[in-house]
């Protein structure tokens, strides 16, 4: 029997990283600092250094979309206007600090929000934007911040799938106001655990943010604002860090394949392909082709060994949590359709050409 394919390939990945890994996962252990460490001051600074703005490390992708709002001070009242096609995590922190998602329809090729559909979506109760760098390419960022500019608001880049891309020559995460990001294990780069960040370049939101981190604490005991407990564990810093040091090769990798994908699936007619614009680069954090008849595609590739998976298979306009504490703008018809039809292939810097192949025959053979 053939041997199944790794969806994500984080055993291959340690093969190769293991040896640094585990001397800074050590050297954690050998001085003890288990919540802010050195290795977290170290990691910010390269992160920084890496995207092109002030880094704060936070515990999760999710906890740097929630400092955000909190450090704009976004709550009760207040509508952000997003994308309905994405994870729960991007709506969940706005109705958590008590403000209203909008959701603005999808592009049907890159399934990134829309821009030309949220200027009629702004109302005098909109604060902030927040495009989602979906699949590993960031949206129309330059159009999304005119936008912004134009009616007083500000955008936040949920850049959880992207960082490492680029969009006009910059970093996605340093691409507006504020960007968030994070280290979940599958992202591209990940650590073992809980882990993300917030970038910005304006000083004043980066205090802000870093004290809202710990607790809303200026100094020891002396609480300011009300915060989280929404520090990055040392460790998981020093697994970062590791893995920082093959991320430009891995990036490459990732664009090798993705573009290697595209060459390979081009000539199957039933399958619609992603499509990155040419101002940007995609980080493939997921290689998401279009079908018809998913679940015979999927049941196909799975008796191949070939493991798939759907990113998202319901909108969240249409989830029980938000669709009766959303406004919704115009059609989702996009987002919709997207939902039914998404399916998501292997996909990892350590993908062989010979799996792509496989992979390819297989969903050739599964559409015939």
């Amino acid at each position: 029997m053939t041997k199944p394919l790794e969806f994500i390939d984080l055993k291959t990945q340690y093969t190769i990283l293991g040896g640094s890994i585990d001397a800074r996962i050590k050297t954690v252990l050998d001085h003890g600092q288990f919540i802010m460490g050195p290795e977290v001051r170290e990691l910010e600074e390269k992160l920084g250094a890496f995207a092109g703005a002030e880094c704060i490390t936070v515990s999760s992708g999710t906890e740097a979309l929630l400092i955000a709002l909190m450090a704009l001070g976004i709550g009760p009242g207040d509508e952000v206007i997003t994308s309905p096609f994405t994870f729960a995590a991007t709506a969940e922190v706005i109705a958590l600090v008590g403000a209203t998602p909008v959701f603005v329809d999808v592009e049907p090729d890159t399934a990134n929000i829309n821009a030309s559909l949220i200027t009629a979506a702004v109302s005098d109760r909109t604060r902030a934007i927040m495009p989602v760098s979906l699949y590993g390419q960031p949206a129309d960022m330059a159009e999304i911040n005119a936008i912004a500019d134009r009616h007083g608001l500000t955008v936040i880049e949920d850049a959880a799938q992207s960082f490492g891309a680029t969009y006009q020559g910059k970093r996605s995460s340093a691409l507006s106001a504020i960007g968030c990001t994070s280290f979940f294990p599958s992202k591209p780069l990940g650590c073992y655990g809980d882990g993300g960040a917030v970038f910005t370049s304006d000083a004043a939101l980066a205090t802000i943010m870093r004290e809202i981190r710990v607790h809303g604490q200026e100094r020891r005991y002396h609480h300011t604002r009300v915060g989280v407990g929404g520090r990055m564990d040392t460790i998981q810093c020093a697994v970062v860090l590791a893995k920082l040091e093959r991320f430009d090769w891995e990036v490459e990798q990732r664009i090798a394949i993705g573009n290697r994908y595209l060459s390979m699936l081009a000539g199957i007619n039933s399958v619609q392909l992603p499509v990155v614009r040419p101002d940007r680069t995609s980080v493939w954090a997921q290689f998401t082709i279009q079908v018809e008849d998913r679940d015979h595609v999927v049941a196909a590739l799975k008796d191949r060994g070939i493991p798939t998976a759907i990113h998202y298979p319901i909108p969240l306009h249409q989830q029980p949590a938000y669709r009766d504490h959303c406004r919704i703008h115009g059609s989702m018809a996009v987002a919709e359709r997207l939902a039914g039809h998404v399916l998501s292939l292997p996909m990892h810097p350590y993908l062989e050409e010979t799996a792509q192949q496989r992979v390819a025959e297989a969903l050739t053979e599964a559409l015939r």
